[in-house]
């Protein structure tokens, strides 16, 4: 059923008919002339958005859909908030843009206000255009700071689509752009249910999960190390919430060494684990900290490193070499003032945290004793992964590492056709809604998942 069929409107007030009309114009100039990311150009059939509100979107055919994806898991806000559309109007009328050696007004707003939310020192704010020119930077003053080159990265991560960010990336995504010549160490991560480490507890994947880090580092070179870069909750690779005493291991070897120990907050942070950063979890204090995403809900493109009292030193005197044409753009800062006030004013990081523990969290935890196709389901806030399997017992995946499979695709196409568009990666669906989404949501988007669910069961073998 198609909305044209119970509401003539769509929410931004246009008429449903004209917008699917509008929306196929889009989709066929789409084909004709837009080249997608990480996709084979003409196998590609995009999904068209009429338009979006709080949790849901409409599609190409007006369809309704709850959306549990969050895009990339970045409308931590939910679509078209009015305070921050109407902060971006107004920022647009006094001051569209200016060069980001002038001060302006947002940009200074906006980074009092992230400074006011890191933890520890990380007092100062460098402004990028998104997540991986975030990481970019943050390795470079790393290495500057250190004197020193090799990065290390853990298999499972995603940092960014960028040179050093793909190579940092320890997924499939990174191979055909790796020469192994960008400095990185790759190392296995805690995950449990997948351990590497033949553990039988947290405790064991902590335990020998650091103990391996730091021989990798004394067999490759500890002084060779300027970073380690870690996702404080990894998020495209599977949601995996590092076991008690992971993080303070991995700060206590950087200290230990002299490595600079940076969290990649970008998907993980400003309220999707039910803190502002995922690192406070954790009781861990890192030297820098990139961001993006969240910050302004994706309303418009901006990211950052938030940098330590002791790197911020090593610039003080000597000049940073790196700069972006729009770092702290004034629309981009504007909408990350608005979007912070908001989730303060309106306690979306503390409904996050909530639903979390009482909807989402129980929710997922009933379908997966309910369906022998979910190995397991792992997160934090409205951060979850629900990990499919073909066989319970032997934890084969129901798609490849890497890849996808028909029974995936079955399943993903039986949550459209139930109203939900979920975020997928490999054999795992995600269900990361905004941080201010309601209990009636969420449990909708139970229902709609646990009808999903049935689909996958199909597939299983054991």
């Amino acid at each position: 059923m198609t909305a044209s069929s119970e509401t003539k409107t769509l929410p931004n007030g246009q008429d449903v008919e004209s917008a699917i009309a509008e929306g196929k114009r889009a989709y066929e100039l789409d084909r004709q002339h837009v080249f997608h990311s990480w996709s084979a150009q003409a196998a590609l059939k995009p999904m068209t958005v009429l338009a979006a509100e709080g949790s849901y979107v409409w599609d190409g055919d007006g369809n309704k859909l709850l959306d549990f994806s969050g895009q990339l898991v970045f409308t931590n806000i939910g679509h078209q908030h009015p305070k921050v559309v109407a902060a971006i109007a107004e920022q647009a009328a006094k001051l569209c843009t200016i060069a980001p050696q002038h001060v302006n007004a947002a940009r200074s707003e906006a980074a009092h206000l992230i400074a006011e939310r890191t933890p520890g020192d990380l007092n100062h704010v460098f402004f990028t255009n998104g997540g991986a020119d975030a990481v970019e930077h943050a390795v470079r003053m790393a290495r500057l700071h250190t004197g020193r080159y090799k990065v290390l990265s853990r298999y499972r991560s995603y940092h960014g689509g960028t040179d050093t960010a793909i190579n940092l990336t320890g997924d499939p995504r990174r191979y055909p752009n790796d020469y192994a010549s960008a400095g990185v160490v790759h190392f296995n991560g805690p995950f449990l249910y997948r351990s590497s480490f033949y553990a039988e507890d947290e405790q064991q994947e902590s335990e020998r999960a650091l103990e391996y880090l730091e021989r990798l580092i004394q067999h490759e070179g500890p002084s060779s190390f300027a970073a380690i870069i870690l996702e404080s909750v990894p998020g495209t690779a599977g949601i995996m919430v590092a076991p008690p005493g992971y993080m303070a291991g991995v700060r206590a070897i950087c200290d230990k060494y002299g490595i600079v120990m940076i969290a990649d907050e970008v998907m993980a942070g400003f309220g999707r684990t039910g803190k502002w950063f995922a690192i406070e979890h954790f009781d861990v204090i890192p030297d820098l900290l990139t961001f993006a995403k969240g910050v302004t809900s994706g309303y418009v493109p901006l990211g950052g490193v938030a940098i330590s009292d002791a790197i911020y030193q090593t610039f003080a005197e000597r000049a940073y070499p790196g700069g972006l044409t729009y770092s702290g753009h004034p629309l981009a800062c504007a909408a990350a003032v608005a979007t912070i006030t908001a989730m303060a004013d309106e306690g979306m990081v503390d409904n996050a945290a909530r639903i979390g523990d009482d909807v989402l969290g129980p929710g997922l935890h009933k379908l997966a004793a309910q369906h022998p196709s979910v190995g397991e389901v792992r997160g934090l806030g409205v951060f979850w992964a629900i990990e499919l399997v073909a066989n319970q017992q032997t934890r084969e995946p129901l798609a490849p590492y890497g890849g996808s499979s028909p029974a995936m695709a079955e399943v993903l196409a039986a949550c459209k056709a139930n109203g939900l568009l979920p975020f997928a990666n490999f054999n795992r669906i995600h269900a990361v809604p905004p941080c201010n989404v309601s209990d009636a949501e969420v449990n909708e988007g139970l229902q709609m998942l646990d009808a999903a669910l049935t689909i996958a069961d199909k597939h299983v073998t054991g």
